[in-house]
């Protein structure tokens, strides 16, 4: 999972709404990011909205961008194994058949069924295991290939893996994001993919087998949304959460079981 995550100026504001959301009355958790000392400037011409609908800002340093482009490196030598395997099956990895075996499944389908189908087979194929059991460090990003060979990964990695097998299927890059929220009920940082489908983002979740749209996600903040334009940071969230979720001032970012 992830080490601690920290924000510059960053303030959190709990708003609550007679709203019903399937049901159960929510509360709303919000905070609004803004460089110390100076105004923030927001894109007001975006023209495609990330998922939550929110507002981003670019991120141009530190540890998240680092890992990123990290991870897009070893993807691009990843696709050089499995464009070699395409060409010559008898000599691919055990790791590559079994992840090309995963993209046929999806390029099998369409839409919603292909996501699913995705989702499945890697959450299935992948044992859930921390960075600190599997490789002795707090945070490490695998490329699919590494995930596959070694059999197990914590929430990047199943992420990861399924951003890259859904480009793989025919998914187009600008409809894929990696996105990094806080679930609010544990107080870690956790990894999914979100997939445009119809002008919704569809979440694909290690911890669930069921596909839901950005907005039903139960009790997250979305931090950071990862694809091929680099890293940006929310600004501005504002998600649901159940009336009894705990209090976010204690919030910390804390490495996950997964």
């Amino acid at each position: 999972m992830f080490g601690k995550i920290t924000t510059r100026g960053l303030a959190l504001v709990l708003v609550s709404l007679p709203l019903v959301i399937g049901g159960p009355t929510v509360v709303f958790a919000q905070y609004q990011l803004s460089p110390l000392g100076a105004e923030t400037t927001l894109n007001q011409a975006a023209v495609v909205p990330e998922p939550f609908g929110l507002d981003t800002l670019p991120v141009t340093e530190g540890e998240i961008l680092s890992k990123w482009s990290g991870v897009v490196a070893e993807i691009r030598a990843d696709g050089e194994v499995l464009a070699h395997c395409r060409e010559d099956a008898q000599s691919c990895p055990v790791a590559a058949r079994k992840f090309l075996a995963v993209i046929a499944d999806g390029r099998e389908r369409q839409g919603r069924a292909r996501f699913g189908i995705v989702n499945r087979a890697i959450n299935l194929a992948i044992e859930p295991m921390s960075d600190f059991a599997q490789w002795g460090v707090a945070d490490r990003w695998s490329a699919p290939l590494e995930t596959f060979g070694t059999g197990r990964g914590d929430c990047e990695d199943y992420a990861i893996a399924k951003y890259v097998a859904l480009k793989e299927a025919g998914v187009a890059e600008d409809d894929l994001r990696l996105v990094i929220v806080r679930d609010l009920a544990l107080g870690q940082d956790h990894a999914v993919v979100a997939a445009r489908l119809d002008d919704k983002w569809i979440v694909l979740d290690n911890r669930r087998l069921v596909l839901l749209q950005d907005v039903e996600m139960p009790r997250v903040l979305p931090l950071f949304v990862l694809g091929r334009d680099g890293v940006k940071q929310f600004a501005e969230p504002i998600v649901a959460q159940t009336r009894n979720a705990p209090a976010p001032s204690a919030l910390r970012a804390q490495i996950s079981p997964l």
